[in-house]
């Protein structure tokens, strides 16, 4: 999106304020299918997690996709938005029983990563289809919290317990509709997808009655200028060659399905804030802005760079600065970061910010959360609301004392 679009809608929605561009998303999700456009049964399960918004996820429904979730409330976000529950994975993790119960009584597919509840779901359920998540032991990821398919990961049911599995199964009769596997997020080179698709086939082999193959997903997506991402492209050759292979010596048509969040969703989001104080030390320029990581966490809690421009001072000449939020407590986007000059009141946009921003924002500091604008057909749609002080005593009970 062109700075003078983003410096219109901070005007008009101030800020600080997400954008997200419709056709950026359209693009990557387009981009997705053409690189597995000779899978005749391929599809994508958006992860809500990313980026929940109902009229993100309508938009996607839109495209297509259907969605992967982790939670119940991300599987009731889904049928909010629309969404056939036949389009809907339930991946959780250290849930209870009684939510996955809930939730297969909505019809979702639901997909179980562990012993004990494959146990009692196929006893007690054994004629609801089941997809069962693997854990690889594959070491893959560009930060180890978002590294979850290694052998310490509590992701996922291990590759050595497949023993295990096949005794439950055998045991309860239950039905396995599918086989899943996430190693990651942020996995550069196609050799690890494509060495961890091998141990999911060669898993696969044991089930009889499989409808699709889940490989999750973990592209990596260009965070700053002139960084690497994956080469989705060259993976999707190599990956339905093998696919297609498996395919006919399984001997029954299967689905090769993707769970796609940050690869959709990342590169469409803009974060707008506005410069509150440019302040000089002995040592640092800082910029403090009108934000902080209750809104934008990602530099903070993973130590990810997001590429930050002054969309109010383009062309201005450059120099460096420490850009901080307005949070108590260690609160730093970017340290000694080329910039164009800075002024107070100046507009910030960080790129990337679609994907694991917003969703993971909180009100620490008793601070409000952002507005949200989804840019469409040339014009922004407010989506989201700026939260006000109400929402803030929302649910609070103010008791006598």
């Amino acid at each position: 999106m062109k700075p003078e679009v983003l410096q219109q809608l901070a005007t008009e929605f101030s800020s600080p304020l997400y954008v997200y561009d419709a056709e950026k998303i359209a693009f990557q999700y387009n981009r997705l299918q053409n690189a597995f456009k000779k899978v005749e049964r391929f599809k994508v399960h958006y992860a809500v997690k990313a980026l929940s918004n109902v009229s993100v996820l309508n938009y996607l429904k839109s495209l297509g996709s259907g969605l992967d979730t982790v939670s119940i409330q991300e599987v009731l976000l889904g049928l909010h938005a629309g969404f056939d529950p036949k389009d809907i994975i339930y991946t959780p993790n250290g849930v209870s029983m009684e939510e996955i119960e809930t939730v297969a009584q909505l019809g979702v597919q639901i997909n179980i990563d562990n012993l004990s509840i494959l146990e009692q779901f196929g006893t007690k359920h054994p004629n609801i289809p089941v997809c069962i998540r693997i854990n690889p032991h594959v070491m893959a990821g560009g930060n180890a919290n978002i590294s979850v398919g290694h052998i310490d990961s509590k992701f996922g049911i291990s590759i050595h317990q497949l023993p295990h599995i096949l005794r439950i199964i055998e045991n309860t009769k239950m039905h396995i509709n599918g086989i899943h596997m996430h190693t990651g997020s942020d996995i550069l080179d196609v050799e690890v997808f494509l060495y961890a698709a091998e141990i999911l086939f060669e898993t696969a082999k044991n089930f009889k009655d499989l409808d699709f193959i889940d490989f999750g997903s973990g592209f990596k997506v260009p965070y700053k200028k002139d960084d690497i991402e994956t080469n989705v492209e060259e993976f999707g050759t190599k990956l339905t060659k093998r696919f297609l292979t498996f395919e006919k010596e399984y001997g029954r048509p299967l689905t090769l399905a993707f769970e796609p969040g940050k690869f959709l969703v990342s590169e469409a989001g803009f974060f707008l804030a506005k410069v509150n104080v440019v302040k000089q030390t002995t040592s640092t320029v800082f910029a403090g802005i009108d934000s902080g990581f209750n809104h934008l966490i990602r530099p903070m809690l993973y130590g990810s760079q997001h590429q930050i421009e002054n969309i109010s001072n383009p062309k201005g000449k450059e120099r460096y600065y420490s850009v901080v939020g307005y949070i108590c407590e260690t609160d730093t986007f970017a340290n000694n970061r080329r910039i164009s000059e800075i002024h107070e009141g100046d507009i910030l946009c960080f790129r990337n910010a679609g994907a694991y921003c917003f969703s993971m924002a909180s009100n620490y500091n008793s601070r409000l959360k952002p507005a949200e604008v989804l840019w469409k057909d040339g014009k922004g749609h407010l989506i989201r609301e700026r939260e006000t002080f109400d929402d803030i005593l929302k649910n609070q009970v103010m008791i006598e004392v």
